[in-house]
């Protein structure tokens, strides 16, 4: 009896389906199950479908939920789509269909795909977050933000409504909020003399989110506004369409307000250090003092300054014990106070200087750490404690959203103030470097905090960097130009998108300030427009939407030319970022299908958060930074019944792709098999992988002259190697425009998901990186046709209920505990391993045994389901494996009772003997003495010592 994979994973599949096999149980009194929740990171359903680098984080998952199936648990393993997303909407915008109707078809080939590879997925809680009955809880979550601050005395999130109270009793003096900067104090009765229009205003300063003028990456081909991890090497990652800076009025979300507590969580949670330290790095925590330097009006003869001088340049420094060094200062270009200090005979210079770096990502700058460049403002400004004058420039490097977007520049004890002070030697407005160290900076700048005295620095003379840095602030603090400081990179989250598909904010506009629409009459749901651009006022492009204004009475969506701006009012016309629908999504899991809230306390409090999480490592600094705030906002307002969302984060490595290459000559006319290229002049083309061997890496020749792709070459003259064209190859990232990808279909179609299941996990350890070989699938393959065959031969089943031996149960119990102890670790390769070695041992024992092979069953089905389901259900059992207990190893049956020994004479093993391990050494002599082959080793000699160790050697010297 075969088996047949198609036959067997078809049954099982449909079997899985209609009997909700992996349907994790809602909490009852009732249910005494320990829980599980493992979780795949949310995947957007592209048009391309998946590869087989996709499935590896699912299948890993996946062996996790079935296992704890198996031991018990009552496991939530659910899937679903971030469904929002750019490359929907541009499909709409080059051939005008809906992007609902496109991310519907790529979700029904995703469903698919996903169902042929066999998961355990619980699929009654399937969500979309595009879905109107999945948005309307992100649109409600949105409202509980804005109608929130944070208040650091109490370290949380409140609600608005305690602020209010107290700015009604006591003014805002004596409030501690994470807020904007500049906030103008007030009294209580100033604050109750405030129209309600000022008062929301002053409101808005403290919100978690909020509406204000914002340094955004707007990308013009693409009509939006760009996140800073949607950008690669200053382009738009989705296109690669240029980026610039740009300010808009934009709602932004303050994520700031939670940086020292998202720095805490990490030491919480079980993660990679990698992970970790990039959100440390990204969070960004620095201490150090804020210092205020005076601009002056007029310090250099012959220069004026525009209009009336700001008082002062702030900024944010880790060495205020270097502010005698302070030779210069930096702005950076966007700096809203570069326009007011440029004096007329620089600023065509800077504003030159500004256009051009408008045109670089906010990334870009940072990581180009070897391009020096800037321009000098012509002000100046007035050193703190010696009241010299200090010329203010503009540079690049310097970015406005991080401390103050200015820096005071000590090149004696930085390197890139060092390199910039340097490049502009001689310069107008570069003077010489202060040193302020007892050491030599003629090479280099002296960038260390220890081993140093400070010199020219008044009364820090003599100091070293604590010293000189707590005497620095204190000496600040006395002149009122400075004050001890924490500070953050991490900047508050831009939260709008000039784009059509995304959630719509529950937000209409009176008198240009925002009202949040009842949370009762949720979702507002995005309308149907005729065009995907913005308009042609530059309007997003809900601007073309004709149905989208609030009545306020009846409280509907109505038409815009019902806006009078008394009852009905202007809908906002920006949607949410693609971030929205994903910083929450795990919460929704839990209670699908509540329409009253996004999940009630029951559920809440018995699946608390997510066990075990698997994705990939470029989401660091964007989905696994903000879903941690999120979590942490809901905790505070008493919905999230924990601080981290996520107690347990894999990041699956890449599944590489093996490329195939043709050598073409420099005329096009010859293409040269690989092993022929030595010494010719040739240029390597991607091949696509359906014209070769993937085992012989063979091209077919008539199939490539023949495919759309290579008609130019169908005149080519091909140089062969033995009669063949040989096709090198190369590991690359799997990508369609490499022509590398491997379609799963084709894997379960040819060979079965359970070979291409275990093959995924045998490749290497789940977090490295690792080249896909289709060639190497047919060794999994037969593995399964090996295992198949200790169950059954030609005739049908050969399974007895004979007691097996003692090497069957060892065969058995070393597999049980290495398989046990491989998922608990994460390290299913290595299981692999093992299931091929055990099958291989009791093949050669010749083990039909019922008492092996039906645990052994048990112990493959979270890698193998499919044959596992069949095995189990062939040897009579009823209903799925999926829930029968795991074998438990029993350490009985690993004990060793014998030894094979080697038997060494002079130091040489001639024969080894196998002996009980309970015997004693003069018993062990005597089974050696008398035995044959030492006899004849011997020859009549009598050995001069017989040295014996217990379980491990035998040698006869003399």
């Amino acid at each position: 009896m075969k088996y047949h994979h198609e036959k067997v994973e078809a049954k099982w599949q449909k079997y899985w389906a209609e009997n909700q096999t992996f349907k994790a149980q809602q909490p009852t009194t009732d249910n005494q199950q320990p829980k599980y929740y493992v979780l795949d990171m949310f995947p957007y359903p592209s048009g391309a479908g998946l590869h087989v680098g996709h499935p590896l984080g699912y299948i890993a998952s996946d062996i996790v939920a079935r296992f704890k199936r198996h031991k018990g648990f009552n496991v939530l393993h659910p899937q679903g789509y971030d469904s929002f997303g750019l490359p929907a909407e541009q499909y709409a915008i080059q051939t005008g269909q809906h992007p609902e109707k496109t991310t519907r078809e790529n979700i029904a080939r995703y469903r698919e795909q996903l169902d042929k590879i066999g998961f355990s997925f619980d699929w009654s809680r399937e969500v979309r977050t595009s879905n109107p009955d999945y948005y309307k809880h992100t649109q409600w979550i949105f409202i509980q933000l804005f109608n929130s601050w944070y208040n650091n005395d109490t370290n949380k999130a409140e609600d608005i409504a305690t602020l209010i109270a107290i700015f009604e009793k006591e003014g805002n003096a004596t409030v501690n909020a994470l807020c904007d900067d500049n906030i103008t104090p007030f009294t209580a009765a100033e604050w109750n003399a405030f129209s309600s229009e000022e008062q929301q205003k002053v409101l808005l300063q403290y919100r978690l989110t909020y509406l204000a003028e914002t340094e955004v990456n707007w990308c013009p081909a693409l009509g939006t506004v760009l996140a800073n991890d949607e950008i690669v090497n200053g382009v738009s990652e989705r296109g690669g369409h240029p980026v610039i800076r740009k300010k808009m009025t934009q709602w932004s979300m303050r994520i700031s307000a939670y940086a020292e507590r998202l720095l805490q969580g990490l030491e919480t949670i079980d993660w990679s250090e990698s992970i970790k330290e990039s959100q440390r790095n990204w969070i960004g925590k620095s201490v150090g003092a804020s210092v205020s330097f005076r601009v002056i009006p007029s310090a250099v003869e012959g220069t004026t300054i525009n209009n009336q001088q700001p008082t002062t340049i702030d900024v944010f420094t880790t060495r205020p014990d270097t502010i005698f060094g302070v030779t210069f200062m930096t702005l950076a270009p966007e700096h809203e106070l570069v326009s007011q200090i440029t004096t007329p005979e620089q600023k065509a210079a800077v504003e030159a200087y500004v256009e051009a770096t408008a045109k670089r990502s906010e990334r870009e700058r940072m990581a180009d750490v070897k391009t020096i460049s800037g321009v000098f403002t012509g002000a100046y400004a007035e050193h703190p404690f010696t009241q010299e004058p200090i010329p203010v420039w503009i540079g690049d490097y310097v970015l406005a959203g991080y401390g103050t977007g200015a820096v005071m520049a000590v090149p004696c004890g930085d390197e890139r103030d060092y390199a910039f002070a340097n490049f502009f030697k001689g310069q107008n407005g570069m003077p010489e470097i202060k040193n302020i160290f007892n050491q030599d900076i003629s090479e280099e700048a002296f960038a260390a905090k220890e081993g140093f005295e400070l010199v020219n620095s008044d009364f820090l003379n003599g100091l070293g960097y604590k010293e000189g840095t707590k005497k620095a602030i204190e000496a600040l603090e006395k002149i009122g130009q400075g004050k001890g400081k924490t500070n953050y990179r991490l900047r508050d989250a831009v939260f709008s998108r000039q784009r059509y598909w995304g959630e719509p904010f529950p937000v209409y506009y009176v008198n240009g300030l925002p009202q949040m629409i009842e949370a009762k009459h949720l979702p507002i749901v995005l309308p149907e427009v005729e065009k995907y651009l913005p308009t042609e006022d530059g309007q997003p492009p809900l601007g073309n939407a004709t149905h989208w204004a609030w009545d306020s009475v009846q409280c509907s969506v109505v038409s815009n030319q019902l806006i009078d701006n008394r009852t009905i009012f202007p809908l906002e016309l920006n949607t949410m970022p693609g971030w929205a629908g994903s910083s929450w999504y795990w919460m929704r899991y839990m209670d699908a299908h509540n329409d009253a809230e996004f999940a009630s306390q029951d559920a809440l409090q018995y699946w608390e958060n997510v066990d075990l999480y698997i994705g990939g490592s470029e989401h660091a600094t964007g989905h696994l930074l903000y879903s941690r705030f999120w979590n942490k906002f809901l905790k505070d307002k008493g919905f999230a019944p924990t601080e981290e969302p996520f107690k347990k984060l894999i990041n699956q490595g890449m599944i590489l792709g093996m490329s195939a290459f043709v050598y073409r000559s420099e005329d096009s006319k010859k293409l040269y098999s690989k092993g022929l290229i030595a010494g010719e002049k040739v240029h390597p083309i991607h091949v696509d992988l359906s014209v070769i061997n993937d085992i012989t890496n063979e091209l077919d020749i008539e199939a490539f002259k023949s495919h759309p792709l290579y008609s130019e070459y169908k005149d080519a003259e091909f140089i062969l190697e033995n009669g063949k064209y040989i096709v090198g190859r190369e590991v690359e990232k799997m990508s369609k425009s490499k022509y590398n990808v491997v379609n799963p279909d084709d894997i379960c179609n040819d060979y079965g998901a359970d070979t291409l299941r275990l093959y995924e996990m045998f490749l290497g350890p789940l977090e490295q990186a690792k080249p896909w070989n289709t060639a190497g699938i047919t060794g999994v393959s037969g593995f399964l046709k090996k295992l198949w065959r200790l169950y059954f031969d030609d005739n049908g089943l050969i399974v007895t209920n004979d007691e097996p031996t003692a090497d069957m149960y060892k065969s058995l119990h070393k597999t049980i505990k290495k398989v046990t102890e491989d998922i608990e670790n994460f390290s299913f390769n290595t299981s692999v391993s093992q299931f091929m070695i055990c099958v291989n041992e009791l093949a050669s024992m010749k083990c039909n045994h019922r008492a092996i092979l039906e645990p052994l069953a048990v112990l493959i089905s979270p890698y193998a389901p499919h044959i596992a389901e069949e095995l189990w259900n062939q040897l009579g059992n009823e209903g799925s494996i999926s829930t029968v207990p795991f074998p438990v190893c029993e350490d009985k049956y690993l004990v060793e009772s014998e030894k094979e020994y080697p038997v060494s004479f002079n130091g040489k093993m001639r024969f080894t003997i196998k002996l009980p391990l309970d015997l004693t050494v003069q018993q062990i002599q005597d089974i050696v003495m008398a035995d044959e082959r030492t006899i004849k080793q011997l020859d009549g000699r009598t050995p001069n010592k017989v040295i014996i160790v217990p379980g491990k050697v035998i040698n006869l010297v003399g």
